[in-house]
């Protein structure tokens, strides 16, 4: 870090923490606080939407998936634009029609408190954690790479969060992911085009995708039914569309921001925005990961990304056997860069040539090999260290190969992405806890500006949670399959819950109330003994299908149970 860096991500922040409170201080009531007065134009609903969803966890995570498993990840979006339709016909003009401030309220005009309250405690829960996440997503990372202290980056930035959402609730979410979502794609779009001005003079795109090609990172499309595969176009188009119905359609941080909508045609055409933007996005994104692993055949390469893991083995008996995988890793790079070298001369010539193809699958697999021994090593060394790197494969490579000022506007779009998702994360919370919660339960009446600083204190209070919970996180396999497995172990049974008032008109209360606790406990359970006790990789069952088994259990459940009272019903008449 320079001091032009410095200055670059210092500035960067401090406009949008200061724009975003001097745009929107004053709020006179709660629905100025909480729905921004109705104001918000379909373009700002669209870029609300998408970087809520887009935390830094995507930029950090996203392209590092990609460098060691390839583009098959954006199979999981593949659901995202048919779950935007549905939400357009169905959930935006029903929360309109009641004119409810969060999703919740729905649920008790249609079915009772006691259902609006589970479903809310559910929805508090998740998003507590996975609040908490997006501030420790970018904080473990930048404290590994950067030697800051992690709790101090916590602190910083769950405060700047704070201060704005605090100051101007959703209007301040709103105008400030505007700038947010300006500088992530700008330092994303700066990034792309100088990893493809780094990599080899005789070098083209098309050749850059042939040999990600080889080494099968192009493979977007996975057809098999294997229920064990994490990834397959099956599961993006059930489970990722469920988790993205449940995300976008129950989920008050995102329902807050088509709710802030002028209309309802404002709201919907922001979710369009949003369902024809995402897949490309983040296709983008991924293919960005996987240019940096193609810059990463012809340039050094580290044995794990993640620098305090050499730290560790560097302590410890295995140093000497670890500096031989590294010498062993530097011999095998430069074999990979005169093979990747040829193949890229005989493309150029139009002919891809078989032979060096199969020597480049032999080459990596020999990488994979000796990545395997440095992570075995590494947990001989320290059994509580996190091996898996891909957290931090793109983020070495903005510290290592980007010039002065761009590191600086490369942190500021990671901490931007993880405002602009927190941010939206305390307002829900907030708005979620004072309407359905406190609102719903206090009995004599109150000021509006009550209500107001009610919802305030909420955002302060669940700032601090969030703050607290990223200050106990530890690494998990991947930041970004963390965040959507706590997704898909709730999201299922809101998402249950909703579908049934929406369609299944004859489904009363108490038959929806109790299907959900059963569906819930259900899915903790299949979890666990499905997913939680296998190691990566050996799980049996893909944690996508957690939404579409969740969703499917309460909506059956329920009918079956209120089929079974009418029948008792009839019986006793």
């Amino acid at each position: 870090m320079q001091l032009f860096d410095w200055i670059v991500l210092i500035v960067t922040l401090l406009f949008i923490v200061i724009y975003g409170v001097w745009k929107t201080k004053g709020s006179k009531n709660v629905e100025d606080y909480i729905l921004g007065s109705n104001e918000t134009p379909w373009h700002t609903v669209g870029l609300s939407v998408m970087a809520t969803q887009a935390s830094a966890i995507t930029f950090l995570s996203t392209p590092g998936q990609a460098y060691h498993d390839g583009m098959g990840f954006l199979q999981f979006y593949f659901g995202l634009p048919i779950a935007m339709v549905v939400i357009c016909v169905t959930f935006i003009p029903l929360y309109h029609k009641y004119k409810v401030f969060t999703a919740y309220e729905y649920l008790e005009k249609r079915f009772d408190l006691r259902t609006r309250s589970l479903a809310a405690v559910l929805f508090l829960v998740q998003r507590g954690l996975g609040t908490g996440l997006t501030i420790y997503a970018p904080a473990i990372i930048l404290s590994a790479l950067l030697g800051w202290n992690l709790t101090i980056m916590n602190i910083v930035i769950g405060v700047l969060v704070i201060i704005y959402t605090f100051s101007g609730g959703t209007k301040a979410v709103n105008v400030t992911q505007k700038q947010q979502m300006f500088v992530i794609m700008l330092g994303m779009f700066i990034t792309f085009f100088l990893i493809l001005y780094f990599l080899p003079n005789d070098m083209t795109f098309t050749s850059a995708l042939h040999i990600a090609g080889a080494n099968d990172k192009m493979d977007i499309v996975n057809f098999s039914f294997d229920p064990e595969e994490k990834y397959t176009i099956w599961s993006g188009l059930t489970g990722g569309f469920f988790l993205a119905l449940a995300y976008f359609g129950t989920d008050q941080s995102q329902v807050g921001r088509y709710l802030s909508g002028k209309s309802v045609r404002e709201s919907q055409m922001g979710l369009i925005m949003n369902g024809l933007l995402k897949v490309p996005m983040q296709f983008f994104i991924l293919l960005t990961g996987v240019m940096v692993f193609v810059f990463f055949q012809f340039n050094p390469v580290p044995l794990n990304f993640n620098p305090n893991n050499k730290i560790i083995v560097e302590k410890s008996i295995y140093k000497s056997e670890y500096n031989a995988l590294e010498k062993k890793l530097e011999a095998l790079s430069e074999d990979k860069k005169v093979i990747n070298l040829l193949y890229i001369d005989q493309l150029n010539q139009d002919y891809d040539n078989p032979i060096l193809r199969k020597e480049l699958i032999i080459l990596s697999s020999r990488e994979k090999d000796l990545r395997d021994h440095a992570k075995e090593l590494i947990l001989k060394a320290d059994k509580r260290s996190e091996t898996n790197d891909k957290d931090y494969v793109f983020f070495h490579f903005i510290l290592h190969y980007l010039p002065k000022g761009l590191i600086g506007l490369l942190l500021a779009v990671i901490i931007s992405a993880a405002m602009s998702s927190t941010a939206s994360g305390l307002n829900a919370l907030a708005s979620t806890t004072a309407i359905d919660i406190y609102k719903r339960n206090v009995k004599e009446a109150k000021t509006e500006r009550h209500f107001v600083n009610v919802t305030k204190f909420f955002t302060l209070f669940w700032g601090i949670v969030a703050i607290l919970f990223a200050s106990i996180g530890t690494l998990f396999e991947n930041l970004i399959q963390l965040v959507n497995i706590v997704g898909s172990i709730f999201y299922g049974t809101v998402l249950g819950i909703f579908l049934v008032g929406f369609y299944i008109k004859f489904v009363q209360s108490k038959a929806i109330f109790y299907s959900a606790v059963i569906s819930q406990t259900a899915i903790f359970i299949i979890y666990y003994f499905a997913i939680f006790i296998y190691p990566s990789g050996e799980e049996k069952l893909g944690y996508l299908w957690l939404n579409f088994i969740g969703a499917i259990l309460t909506i059956v459940l329920s009918m079956m149970m209120q089929a079974l009272a009418f029948r008792n019903k009839t019986t006793t008449h």
